[in-house]
């Protein structure tokens, strides 16, 4: 199949240590979806500047061999799984939270496969991109995790996204929409809220509230996409605990990026860093648009 003209390519990294099949296998996907062209990146990490030593530019070099050989395993498979598609593929010097930013500036979607690592060892591990690059890329990024970790998805799809009421989530809610047409899902936006503990609150008029919001929020970014089944549920609960609740039975969880701030984590935003950690389908943390947030 040929990209339509002007789409950006989606991207998905490519690991030469635990490349992450299914993670490739969703890029194909998307790709094939969206009428995109493929683009597979592997980053190598540059020696450090002046420590060489002997031995130090053939080991560059074999690094180097093993990245374009994973890239060439990359192509394969997604040509196997779609013979037409537009697949290219590159090896960056750099490293690999920093090179896939810098593809995000000109993709639809970026898309990493995840090692299941605890939330500290994503924010400190050099080789961990999940956090840096969903808190960071200007684009959508899509995280997916090993095959084993990940639910059996519904039929019917099933794309959930989390609401709640804010620039970001109106984002991830549009987002969460154009996924559900392309897939021929049904969305459920979720609205997770909890009750303040030492304020006293109308808590059955702030829960009608957020309804009517929810219902306005779908009826806005819905607009575009008549075919779309929508499901609404307003829930008492902490955000991560009931969006991965229902993650257990969908194809795809969408959520808004909402933090500020330079350390990552931060930037990420709570919901985000939670639900990349625990939830048993694929992630995408969607930015809010430039100058928003």
């Amino acid at each position: 199949m040929a990209p339509a003209p002007d789409r950006r390519p989606v991207v998905a990294g490519v690991d030469s240590v635990l490349p992450n099949p299914a993670a490739l296998v969703w890029a194909a996907d998307e790709a094939h979806r969206r009428e995109a062209p493929l683009c597979l990146v592997h980053a190598l990490t540059p020696p450090p500047r002046g420590r060489h030593h002997p031995g130090a530019e053939a080991h560059h070099r074999s690094l180097r061999e093993q990245g374009r050989q994973a890239l060439e395993r990359g192509a394969a498979l997604a040509h196997e799984r779609y013979p037409d598609l537009e697949v290219s593929s590159s090896v960056e010097e750099g490293p690999p939270a920093l090179v896939l930013c810098r593809q995000a500036a000109h993709a639809e979607t970026v898309v990493l496969g995840s090692r299941g690592l605890s939330r500290a060892a994503q924010v400190v591990s050099a080789g961990s991109v999940t956090v840096p690059v969903s808190a960071q890329a200007a684009c959508p990024v899509v995280v997916v995790r090993e095959p084993e970790q990940s639910a059996r998805p519904q039929q019917p799809p099933l794309v959930v996204v989390g609401v709640d009421g804010s620039l970001p989530s109106a984002a991830a809610l549009e987002y969460a929409y154009e996924a559900a047409a392309l897939r021929g899902a049904v969305l459920r936006a979720v609205w997770a809220w909890r009750p303040p503990r030492f304020v006293p609150a109308d808590e059955e008029s702030a829960e009608n509230e957020r309804r009517r919001r929810l219902a306005q929020s779908l009826a806005v970014s819905g607009a575009g996409f008549p075919g779309v089944g929508t499901e609404q549920e307003v829930v008492r609960g902490h955000p991560v605990e009931e969006l991965v609740r229902v993650s257990g039975r969908a194809a795809l969880l969408v959520v808004g990026r909402r933090g500020r701030g330079g350390f990552t984590g931060m930037r990420l935003g709570s919901v985000a860093h939670g639900v990349l950690r625990h939830a048993q389908c694929p992630v995408a943390v969607v930015p809010a648009p430039e100058g928003e947030g």
